[in-house]
């Protein structure tokens, strides 16, 4: 396993307290880093402290990423106890209900947005401030092969997912002349709790799209972020990287 050096290197993981997240903290402690797990269920966030303290220092912040003046308050204790936010994965995020375009609910649709892609705007936000005014940042959004290729029956997910793309982008190029890079992954299903929230016709579609015949690991997925939030990674912003097993088209 490659390993890369985060010593002195402060760490926000949203969604930390599991799946995605979790795998990512987790690999980020191996490397050293001080981690802040941003959740929004108490309960697994006190379990992944628990289990992921043996690594290093975790900090757990309990947070509703869809409110602004909660994702203020969040940055402001991370940094009070960190002293900097160097680094950023924005994992956190929902499926959403899984209905075709006609039959889709507004308030399911908006649920979806707000979780999924306003909230990745206020987080992005919040923090790359820090970044800009320490000249120094990595931050890696989680995206999803659906914001590509827009999957069916799941156009909220879909919508909200092309709009973390397109901000990454944004944030990217407004701060390429900083040593701060900003990129997305867009990674095919994870088996995570996110599943619950899908029917089993959604998941075998999923799984039907991907030629690598399985879905992605989250070990998987946390070791091309290692890279992603590395200081080695100086050149490479705005960025979007496929882990989709081969589903991709573009």
């Amino acid at each position: 396993m490659n390993q890369y050096d985060f010593t002195q290197r402060a760490a926000v993981v949203t969604g930390g307290a599991q799946g995605i997240g979790y795998a990512v903290a987790e690999r980020l402690l191996q490397g050293r880093a001080r981690v802040a797990l941003w959740d929004r269920d108490e309960a697994a966030l006190a379990e992944a402290k628990a289990n992921l303290a043996r690594f290093g220092d975790v900090q757990n912040v309990l947070v509703d990423l869809t409110r602004r003046d909660d994702v203020q308050a969040a940055t402001h204790a991370t940094v009070a106890q960190f002293g900097t936010i160097d680094i950023l994965v924005h994992s956190a995020g929902i499926a959403g209900a899984n209905a075709p375009v006609a039959d889709y609910a507004p308030e399911e649709w908006s649920r979806v947005i707000d979780v999924d892609l306003n909230a990745a705007f206020h987080v992005n936000q919040a923090i790359v401030k820090t970044m800009i005014a320490c000249g120094y940042g990595r931050i890696v959004n989680i995206a999803s092969i659906a914001g590509k290729e827009g999957n069916p029956n799941a156009s909220a997910y879909s919508a909200a997912k092309a709009g973390v793309i397109a901000l990454t982008k944004s944030l990217g190029k407004e701060t390429a002349q900083l040593d701060i890079a900003v990129n997305a992954i867009t990674p095919a299903a994870a088996r995570t709790r996110i599943f619950e929230q899908m029917s089993q016709q959604h998941i075998d579609y999923m799984l039907s799209k991907i030629p690598r015949g399985r879905f992605v690991d989250v070990k998987e997925i946390a070791a091309m972020v290692a890279w992603l939030v590395s200081a080695e990674n100086s050149f490479t912003t705005g960025a979007v990287f496929d882990l989709s097993g081969g589903r991709a088209t573009y």
